[in-house]
């Protein structure tokens, strides 16, 4: 058994976000979560680990990383590939870096990647990340309130986590294409870089990186969905995927990020909704589960939700505490996700928050994914069962991935 790329997220809609760019490429695609143990290997042409890594203690982080990273080894994975957000979350201290040097240290010379991923706005040019054409500093990510990015130099903010040099290849060299990224990448191995960051603009430019790294079959790499998907290119060429019908049963999404994109994609909705207070969460979450199922249970496409008003965030920040106010709304959604999946017969669910989706799976007690269709860029649904057994098809987004109508048109079966 082979599999041509091992993949490590750290997090559970980084790994979807992965998985999409793959499966479009034609690739059969499976998505574990946690570090691997004793289940049975995974069957397709891609298999990535999902973890809750990214802003996990740093220890925990490179541990679970390099345990994830051996398991793909020993089922066969020719390449090793450390995905990371887009937008490079991290803090000052954060696990990006620590967690490189630990797949380079499993790989040949230094770990070569690039967080570009031009669907869905992501590039970097001179060393420096844009999002939708502005600098991640001028970004909402810079006001994130667990990873906020205020430095867009991203060689600057690896070289931050990593006592190893950290080069780039500029996109003066990019755009000569394959022969001249492969002459820059051995240079740089040459000089000592324990690292290498390269400029992207467009998918041209990852298409030309990853004919470069043809040349380093050893290479630990890195990065977003973007390389990921172009490597996937080289791998398979895009075919029609034979999709599978849902699951039948009700539908159900579920609301746990505050992201602009997301709050468009509510106001786009329109439908049935019920919204809770974010400070409900935690001083009556029993109650307020109760309620969202009654209101749920005889609707058609039901949506839930915590109300993100930043008065009513700040005053439950302020009682309770930034990460508690955050993990009693991720712990109440998953309560009634798993409640409405065991007692209302919802089969499908569409989440929107990474640490939502993170807190759902593990409610549901689901151990794999499998990619089943694209709806857009990063946003896969997903096969998968719980531990009663019960199919189901999960849509598990970034709060800043899909398009202002995904909670409208992602129920629709395209052919």
């Amino acid at each position: 058994m082979s599999i041509a790329l091992g993949v490590v997220a750290d997090d559970l809609t980084g790994a979807c976000d992965v998985a999409a760019g793959l499966a479009t490429a034609g690739l059969d695609v499976d998505v574990l979560l946690g570090v691997p143990g004793a289940q049975e290997p995974p069957t397709g042409d891609v298999a990535i680990v999902a973890l809750k890594s990214r802003t996990a203690p740093t220890a925990e982080a490179v541990g679970d990383s390099t345990a994830a990273a051996r398991a793909l080894r020993r089922w066969g994975a020719e390449r090793l590939y450390q995905k990371y957000c887009s937008t490079f979350d991290s803090t000052r201290t954060g696990n990006i870096g620590p967690v490189a040097d630990a797949f380079g240290d499993l790989g040949v010379g230094p770990t070569i990647g690039t967080p570009a991923t031009p669907t869905v706005g992501r590039s970097m040019y001179d060393g420096h990340l844009f999002v939708d054409g502005r600098l991640l500093s001028e970004s909402p990510l810079a006001q994130h309130p667990l990873t906020p990015m205020r430095d867009p130099d991203l060689v600057r903010v690896l070289g931050r986590q990593t006592d190893r040099p950290v080069a780039l290849v500029r996109y003066s060299v990019v755009r000569n294409g394959a022969v001249a990224i492969a002459e820059a990448l051995r240079s740089a191995e040459q000089q000592g870089a324990g690292h290498v960051l390269v400029d992207a603009l467009d998918d041209e430019d990852l298409d030309a990186l990853a004919a470069a790294l043809d040349s380093r079959p050893g290479a630990a790499l890195g990065g977003a969905a973007g390389l990921a998907a172009a490597l996937g290119r080289r791998l398979s060429r895009p075919a029609s995927r034979d999709v599978q019908p849902p699951p039948e049963g009700r539908c159900l999404i579920l609301v746990g990020s505050a992201s602009q994109r997301t709050a468009r994609q509510l106001a786009a909705y329109g439908g049935p909704t019920f919204a809770f207070r974010a400070i409900d969460a935690i001083s009556a979450a029993d109650e307020t589960a109760d309620a969202a199922i009654e209101a749920i249970r005889d609707l058609e496409h039901p949506l839930v939700a915590a109300q993100a008003s930043p008065d009513e965030v700040a005053e439950a920040q302020r009682r309770f505490g930034v990460a508690e106010s955050a993990a009693a709304i991720e712990r109440l959604l998953a309560r009634i996700a798993s409640r409405a999946v065991a007692d209302l017969g919802v089969r499908r669910v569409l989440v929107a928050g990474g640490e939502t989706s993170g807190a759902v799976i593990t409610a549901l007690g689901v151990s794999r994914l499998r990619v089943r269709r694209v709806v857009d860029p990063g946003v896969p649904w997903m096969s998968a069962e719980d531990r009663g057994g019960r199919s189901l098809d999960l849509c598990l987004k970034s709060g800043n991935f899909g398009s202002d109508e995904l909670f409208l048109r992602a129920w629709e079966e395209v052919p």
